[in-house]
């Protein structure tokens, strides 16, 4: 039986893309290959957001480049954010690439690999929604971007934001509670933008609402990447409302100073984005706030880095993800502003960043030392269940075979059947580090 790879880089849409690039693949009757060199079809999912990820698929399409020569019947394909709508410059530059597919275009490698092995795509491939998937997955719910952030390559790459219907998006969700999936994650490169262009302008607070209440068997429903002009009253509303929305909300403010964010085209200030916040956290209690930001933007001074150094200070993130800036080819910031902060001042301000987190995560964490937290089961490492919080925080635990006390633990182990993937556990923090808890989860012995 052929078999194919995927190889991925970049954002959770682009695991999701792959997940479902995968399903098409299997409905054509590939298998999934453990390495990219035991595969007929090697597909590359690449991102180019920044310069290092871009530069694992450049490595990874050199790489490949002696395989596909001593295999010219194999099929190597690259989809993802490096490829746009002109192509001609990867064509020449990766002449051994058999297709390109810019993000969510899976139909041109479904009807190559079709036609290879003798099976006609049309009526036996799609939709395209994960055969096998983990017990946490995500679903795309909108599909490109609107804001045109002037560092961002996104909406040149992913296109203009669509929509899908909230009944397709409903139908897809209870197709994967039927194969075993317990949480979903709303997806959007801005998510709460999500509906404006369908009709009747549906938001996010109504796709939340009508899967909580049209698929009961899911025990979580997460959502991002937020974007903060369009986290409305409604959405925070709908977290703080809906049990089985998690209190978990990632909202990046890219730059703590005025001018930054003017200059990067965020559309709010520093201090409105401290009210929302504020108010998120007033509406949502215990609420764990994610966030982006950016280091050394073009004309960033030392006095504008402080103020995002004091945003992370004072707002005290449950997670920051604090990137360097690097240029990316087309936008705005590539064609008008000078990459002028040298990159090692931009270390230093990353480090900064990375060391004043840190501190605060350690006193974030130290506070769920003693509690019992909900905890979904979604691995097992080196002898060691794994899951997560309801706030997204990892949690490394053991079983112990006492008695459960009243409340504790899910059906299954109340009936002494030990753990399985999915279940959803109360475990007691018995440890806490900056970046992860471990505890232990009392599972009852058999009658």
């Amino acid at each position: 039986m052929p078999s194919y790879y995927i190889w991925t880089v970049g954002c959770q849409m682009n695991k999701a893309d792959s997940e479902r690039m995968g399903a098409g693949l299997e409905q054509l009757g590939l298998e999934s290959a453990d390495t990219p060199k035991q595969a007929d079809v090697i597909v590359l999912n690449s991102c180019v957001v920044r310069q290092q990820a871009e530069d694992r698929v450049t490595g990874m399409l050199t790489s490949l480049k002696p395989w596909k020569q001593r295999f010219p019947e194999k099929t190597l394909a690259l989809m993802g954010c490096m490829v746009g709508p002109k192509q001609d410059d990867l064509r020449k530059r990766y002449p051994y690439v058999d297709v390109f597919m810019q993000p969510q275009q899976f139909e041109p490698l479904i009807e190559l690999v079709g036609d290879k092995i003798g099976v006609d795509p049309d009526g036996c491939a799609g939709p395209f929604v994960p055969g096998h998937p983990s017990v946490t997955t995500h679903v795309p719910i909108i599909h490109g971007c609107d804001k045109f952030c002037t560092f961002c390559i996104i909406p040149y790459r992913r296109g203009r934001e669509i929509s899908r219907p909230i009944e397709e998006l409903v139908s897809e969700c209870r197709m994967l509670v039927a194969r075993g999936v317990r949480e979903v994650t709303l997806l959007g490169q801005n998510v709460d933008s999500y509906g404006h262009d369908l009709p009747g302008a549906p938001d996010l607070a109504d796709l939340l609402e009508a899967v909580h209440e049209q698929v009961p068997e899911l025990a979580r429903i997460r959502f991002l990447t937020s974007h903060p002009n369009d986290m409305s009253e409604r959405i925070v509303d709908a977290v703080a409302g809906l049990p089985r929305v998690m209190e978990n909300i990632n909202l990046p403010f890219q730059a703590g100073n005025d001018e930054v964010l003017a200059n990067m085209r965020r559309g709010y200030t520093n201090a409105q984005y401290r009210e929302l916040v504020a108010r998120i956290r007033e509406t949502v209690p215990g609420v764990a706030m994610v966030t982006d930001l950016i280091v050394g933007f073009p004309g960033e001074t030392e006095a504008q880095f402080e103020d995002s150094l004091d945003m992370v200070r004072d707002l005290r993130f449950d997670k920051v993800h604090s990137a360097m800036y690097s240029t990316r080819p087309n936008t705005f910031a590539e064609r008008k502003m000078s990459d002028d902060v040298p990159q090692e001042e931009k270390h230093r301000r990353l480090k900064a960043i990375e060391a004043a987190q840190e501190a605060i995560l350690s006193e974030i964490n130290t506070a769920y030392f003693g509690t019992t937290q909900e905890v979904l089961v979604d691995g097992h490492n080196k002898g060691r269940w794994q899951g997560r919080t309801r706030t997204d925080k990892l949690v490394f635990f053991d079983a112990s075979s006492s008695p459960l006390l009243e409340g504790e633990g899910d059906a299954r182990s109340a009936r002494g059947e030990g753990i399985a993937l999915g279940d959803v556990l109360n475990v007691r923090i018995t440890r806490t580090t900056p970046w992860s808890l471990q505890g232990k989860a009392r599972i009852a012995t058999p009658a």
